[in-house]
């Protein structure tokens, strides 16, 4: 390990991957070690147009005696090489080798016993696809995702026939770059130089995004399309969104109340399709990231997240916030959970 580029008590280690046809390939694995371990870890992955910048979340779980891990995926944010196409894939399963890795330097060189897998947006897609394909690994021992990708943001006569336009594509021409991509709405709502609060690194995330591919945007469907026929997961999965999207294409100020990048309902509906341990918690206000949402929203999401490693991963006792209210909803197919005190949501 050698020191990250957010400074101590950050570590960082490179992962060597090989190469792909643009040469050669590393992924980032970032460490925080808690002052008072426990056994427990956790293992972050960012969403697309993204890297590990959120110390704050590192702090939430150090506190509470876990060790803190964050991948950089290959092409991403620190693991970005200068030959590569950024954020460039053809297919979900090409990171699995690193989470493969970052699973054995946690739990086998570092000697953890529990090991908690947290994704966000596509880094949720991402982990859930990995879970179900290493099922019967025990490698992990449960997922947080945090507005996970499970659809892309369109009109159901959209997306038909957009899914066979790229079926087509993807193969034939995986680079070509496609005539949309991401507004600067929510990046806008995030970066301080804007209308947010954090500061990052805007040539690893920028404000508008990086050219969206076929080839990629043709794995995300294909990945999508195997969550919706349905995975098996058998470990507990929290699934945190918010209540409601945000769907302008210019800024507004209710962008920062809402997901700006994708549709929450599609979430609350694919969400039993991850496995047969599943809670729904939605937060009113939250944004795309929610670990990103106002003060009061991130207290709640933390509080959540603490009361459901508690409840199910035997994590507790957890340090309280000043408030612990209870989510805006929750549901666990086949019955309540135990942190479970609001109206079960429903999910199609």
């Amino acid at each position: 390990m050698e020191q990250d580029v957010l400074g101590p008590p950050y570590e960082r280690q490179t992962i060597d991957l090989g190469a792909d046809d643009e040469g050669a390939v590393v992924a980032t694995l970032v460490r925080r070690r808690a002052e008072r371990p426990t056994g427990r870890a956790v293992l972050y992955v960012h969403g697309y147009v993204d890297y590990f910048f959120q110390t704050h979340v590192a702090d939430f779980f150090a506190a509470r005696g876990w060790d803190f891990y964050a991948l950089d995926l290959r092409k991403y944010g620190r693991s970005l090489l200068p030959h590569q196409t950024p954020n460039f894939c053809r297919d979900l399963a090409d990171y699995f080798p690193e989470l493969d890795t970052a699973a054995k330097i946690i739990r086998n060189d570092d000697g953890h016993d529990t090991l908690l897998t947290m994704g966000h947006s596509t880094g949720g897609l991402i982990i859930s696809l990995w879970a179900h394909a290493r099922r019967s690994a025990g490698l992990v021992d449960g997922l947080v995702l945090n507005s996970p990708f499970f659809d892309i943001n369109a009109p159901w006569l959209v997306r038909r026939p957009l899914a066979a336009a790229v079926a087509r594509l993807g193969r034939r021409a995986p680079h070509r770059i496609l005539p949309f991509g991401l507004n600067t709405v929510y990046g806008e709502s995030l970066h301080a130089d804007h209308r947010g609060d954090w500061t990052y690194d805007l040539s690893w995330k920028p404000l508008g995004g990086f050219p969206v591919r076929i080839g990629w945007l043709n794995a995300i469907r294909t990945a999508q399309r195997q969550l919706h026929a349905g995975l098996d997961i058998p470990v507990p999965v929290l699934v945190a969104c918010s209540t409601r999207s945000f769907k302008g294409t210019r800024w507004h100020d209710s962008a920062a109340l809402a997901d700006a990048v994708l549709d929450v309902e599609h979430m609350v509906r694919w969400a039993p399709r991850l496995g047969r341990h599943v809670t729904l918690a939605r937060f009113d206000g939250g944004i795309h990231d929610l670990t990103l949402s106002g003060s009061a929203v991130r207290e709640r999401v933390f509080a959540e997240v603490g009361r459901w490693a508690e409840a199910f991963l035997g994590a507790g006792p957890t340090e309280a916030g000043p408030t612990t209210p209870t989510p805006r909803q929750a549901v666990v197919p086949g019955g309540r959970s135990p942190a479970d005190e609001s109206e079960p949501a429903s999910a199609g």
